[in-house]
């Protein structure tokens, strides 16, 4: 008998750091859909699937981690919590803090985020601080601010935001069965690719918990991971940090990611690789979404499809594989992209009078 999704930490709750006794902070995340990609499929020759996060409370996968930051934070008493973030992390943050009674203070880069997520963060009354400088001097000060003031930092280099994020993967298997051959996404700050390796290597293998149960593997293998990164922020590509990253994929604008060695850890173990695209490729990606498979996402959520798409134009994508590519956050997080063409210029609507003819030959109709 099918029943209510109780959040990702209710569902898994044996794979995960509480009790029978935590107090679980929850807006119902995770359960996001796996949809076939039919265009995509067809293109490749192979069988790829769309992780679709902008499903979660927020509209971001940044919900799976914030379940278990801020229930980490309650059940350590705090009265406050502080993240730095590109937008998707202050809005996750902003609205689980207030489900739990939390304070939030948000930090972000000046000028670099979306009115979409800034209004978000807003309207479930967190405190905004926009600092002069990129997300990465926005994370220093956020830990700073942890170390010396009674606040939680809850941005994923809190181990209970890799905790959340790894249920993606549990989530892929249960749903296909098994492991897909290749897992894709993009690569800000590093946590996620660092998660859903995680996850997949637990649901691999026999798995003691906390509780110290043993439950056995669910997985037959593990799948080979590519993370993407945007051209102008692609610190892991490059080898050394970028201090002025530049990219309109906001959400992974970072030039110094947090889980760096922990991402590279996930390539090398899992025989994959991190690569970098154009923001071109990018935009390219993010219209294939919307127009070709319905799945309407933010730019820096198509990372991973426009890495599927360079790959297989170069001739690196074997065929015959079954694929998952995560898309991390909702289109209308960042909308002012769909609302321009390739060349820039304004899409509009076409005008008619009032008249069904008209109408139906604009339609190419008559």
């Amino acid at each position: 008998m099918a029943h209510q999704w109780r959040g990702v930490i209710r569902e898994y709750a044996d794979r995960l750091p509480v009790t029978e006794n935590t107090r679980v902070i929850t807006l119902g995340e995770g359960g996001t859909p796996l949809v076939y990609a039919p265009a995509l499929s067809e293109k490749t020759g192979n069988e790829v699937y769309l992780k679709v996060e902008g499903m979660n409370p927020t509209g971001s996968f940044k919900d799976r981690g914030m379940t278990m930051a801020i229930t980490a934070a309650v059940e350590a008493g705090a009265k406050a919590v502080v993240c730095a973030s590109t937008g998707n992390t202050s809005a996750s943050a902003a609205a689980y803090a207030t489900q739990a009674g939390l304070k939030c203070a948000v930090l972000v880069p000046e000028g670099k985020i979306s009115m979409g997520k800034m209004s978000q963060a807003i309207a479930h009354g967190a405190d905004i601080i926009q600092i002069n400088g990129n997300f990465d001097n926005c994370l220093e000060v956020a830990r700073k601010l942890s170390e010396n003031y009674p606040v939680f930092l809850v941005n994923s280099v809190n181990p209970a935001r890799i905790e959340g994020q790894k249920t993606g993967a549990f989530e892929v298997v249960d749903f296909l069965g098994d492991a897909p051959d290749y897992h894709l996404l993009p690569v800000g700050n590093a946590g996620n690719i660092t998660a859903y390796w995680k996850g997949y290597q637990e649901y691999a293998s026999a798995y003691t918990n906390t509780a110290g149960v043993e439950l056995a593997a669910v997985a037959s293998k593990t799948p080979i991971m590519w993370g993407f990164q945007a051209e102008g922020a692609s610190p892991i590509v490059k080898g050394h940090p970028v201090t002025e990253p530049d990219t309109i994929a906001t959400a992974i604008r970072i030039g110094n990611p947090a889980s760096w060695q922990q991402a590279e850890a996930a390539r090398d173990e899992s025989g994959g690789l991190i690569d970098s695209v154009t923001d071109t490729e990018i935009l390219a990606a993010h219209r294939w979404l919307s127009s070709r498979e319905g799945v309407f996402v933010e730019p820096a959520s198509a990372a991973g499809v426009a890495g599927l798409l360079k790959h297989h134009a170069a001739g690196n994508v074997p065929t015959g594989k079954k694929i998952v590519i995560t898309v991390t956050g909702h289109g209308l997080k960042d909308p002012d992209w769909a609302l321009q063409k390739l060349d820039g210029s304004a899409v509009t609507p076409t005008k008619v009078d009032f008249d069904v003819l008209a109408v139906a030959k604009a339609l190419d109709l008559a």
